[in-house]
């Protein structure tokens, strides 16, 4: 049976015409229309708050369970600590849960978020005395058209910006890094050159000694001889000089 209902289906099915085809598809995307325009007449009576602080302790459900005394709510959004701030309070021995910097709260009518703003800002937070939060201070403002939409983008663009910003950090962490290896791959290179200069030094040291000591070895056995002039003998400083006999002898006789 239920094999011969699905076959009837099919058949209707190819049965139907063009243009029964384009009304089911006018009338599924009149639907759509009319969904989107009830959505966004809803979106238009809510209201958003923001905290511009977030006690400690605090989460999305604690919230939820508080502010839900006064009105319907339908979406919240906190914003995570920095993970540097959550890793020192735990070294620090404080609370090693998740925390929360601001927050977003979107009521279902904007009068009621507007009355809660008004009511709470400034108060204390109060529930039972067991609370960590129960003297902490609610920091609330209601934000004026500010629609839910505003707030996703608002973070999609902090994501990017965030994502963007990481980017640029690694890529300068790279070139830091690729820096210091080449530098070090350097200084490693220059000082194997300088250690092969020194045993290159040590070895010319070395031969130049050995060959200093065989020169004065040859130095010390060869004698050379100068020619002097004969020395000046005793007295003769006192003798005046005058003229040889055989120069006279020479003159005179030439002359006779």
């Amino acid at each position: 049976m239920v094999e011969e209902e699905q076959v009837k289906k099919e058949d209707s099915t190819k049965e139907l015409s063009d243009s029964e085809l384009d009304k089911l598809k006018a009338e599924r995307k009149n639907r759509r229309k009319k969904r989107l325009l009830k959505e966004a007449a809803k979106a238009d009576k809510r209201g958003v708050c923001y905290l511009s602080r977030v006690p400690p302790r605090m989460d999305p459900l604690k919230l939820r369970h508080i502010l839900s005394q006064y009105g319907d709510i339908e979406r919240i959004w906190l914003t995570p600590e920095d993970p540097a701030a959550l890793v020192h309070r735990k070294k620090a021995g404080g609370f090693r849960g998740q925390g929360f910097t601001e927050g977003w709260v979107e009521f279902t009518n904007k009068n009621v978020a507007k009355r809660v703003a008004s009511t709470l800002n400034g108060e204390q937070i109060g529930g039972k005395k067991k609370s960590s939060f129960y003297y902490d201070l609610w920091n609330i403002k209601y934000l004026s058209k500010f629609k839910w939409d505003h707030l996703t983008e608002e973070i999609a663009y902090k994501n990017a910006t965030r994502e963007q910003k990481l980017a640029l950090e690694l890529s300068a962490a790279k070139k830091e890094r690729d820096f210091y290896l080449a530098k070090v791959d350097q200084s490693r290179a220059l000082s194997s050159i300088d250690e092969r200069l020194k045993k290159k030094r040590k070895i010319q040291q070395a031969n130049g000694t050995s060959e200093v000591q065989g020169d004065h070895q040859q130095a010390a056995k060869v004698i050379r001889q100068f020619p002097q002039t004969k020395p000046v003998r005793d007295g003769g400083e006192k003798q005046k000089p005058g003229l040889s006999k055989d120069l006279l002898a020479g003159v005179f006789g030439g002359s006779s």
